[in-house]
């Protein structure tokens, strides 16, 4: 099978890489739920790339994208949901009905009409979408209510900063930090105690409420905790590899190091960036 521009050749592949008597045995047992995660991280390269101004790398990453949405739409066209053009032809439709003053003959539009229309015909999207949940049985419906215009889709963190933003706009918000830290400090034990139980899940619970806690204070103090994480982040980066320069250094490894070896040249780095 040779490479190609056209998009059924990827749709053969991936048909290839599931097929359960030839295909791959790693592609084979993949389901919506444990490719989830290299959806979204490849989402994340995506973004990488542009902001590296790569477009090397963006081209790149846009197939490992779109890959992505071949695998999903695959494994619904194995459990009779729906197939890849199933997937075009619903973002066509929706394209094409959301912009009729672009394919439809219609009066010049000022771009406030414009935005008016879109919402009016997202609305009725909206309306028919409810509908078909209705139908499946889906009752749960996270997009409707107060906080239904926060969107699920975005990073954990930020949904929890949002989150905590819209339930303020009605007084439901601390009115000050301090008592915040005090509910960090709660959260904390509570995790202390679901660790000594054993129970994963319950560690999981505790650990989710503790973090958004953290970006609660985050909030108050005007500090983005997904920037302020990024930040750590690079902090981290820059410090582990002083630790493995330094470690290269005096002919050690990584892997041959102790603990308290590697902590003694992690505070020398932070003793360096002051």
């Amino acid at each position: 099978m040779d490479a190609s521009k056209d998009i059924s050749r990827l749709i053969e592949i991936m048909v290839a890489l599931r097929d359960p008597e030839t295909g791959c045995p790693w592609d084979i047992v993949q389901t919506f739920e444990t490719i989830k995660p290299y959806t979204i991280e490849e989402a994340y390269e995506v973004a990488d790339a542009i902001e590296r101004k790569d477009p090397d790398d963006l081209c790149d990453e846009l197939g490992d994208l779109l890959l992505q949405v071949v695998y999903h739409a695959r494994i619904a066209e194995e459990a009779g949901q729906f197939a890849f053009g199933d997937v075009v032809e619903a973002v066509t439709r929706k394209m094409i009905r959301r912009h009729p003053h672009v394919f439809a003959r219609s009066d010049e539009l000022t771009p406030e009409a414009v935005k008016v229309q879109w919402d009016e015909i997202k609305a009725e999207e909206k309306r028919e979408r409810a509908e078909r949940r209705a139908r499946r049985g889906i009752t749960e419906d996270f997009k409707a209510g107060f906080l239904g215009s926060v969107q699920r889709s975005q990073p954990a963190l930020t949904e929890a900063l949002k989150l905590q933003q819209k339930a303020a706009q009605v007084g439901f918000d601390w009115s000050e930090a301090e008592p915040i830290l005090d509910k960090i400090e709660e959260e904390i034990a509570e995790l202390r105690e679901a660790l000594r139980g054993g129970r994963q899940d319950k560690v999981a619970d505790e650990l989710g409420d503790l973090i958004f806690a953290l970006a609660n204070i985050g909030r108050h103090v005007d500090a983005d905790p997904e920037d302020a994480l990024r930040g750590t982040n690079t902090k981290f980066r820059r410090r582990f590899s002083y630790i493995e320069a330094e470690l290269q250094k005096s002919g050690e490894t990584l892997q041959a190091a102790t603990l308290e070896r590697m902590e003694a040249l992690w505070q020398a780095a932070k003793l360096g960036e002051r």
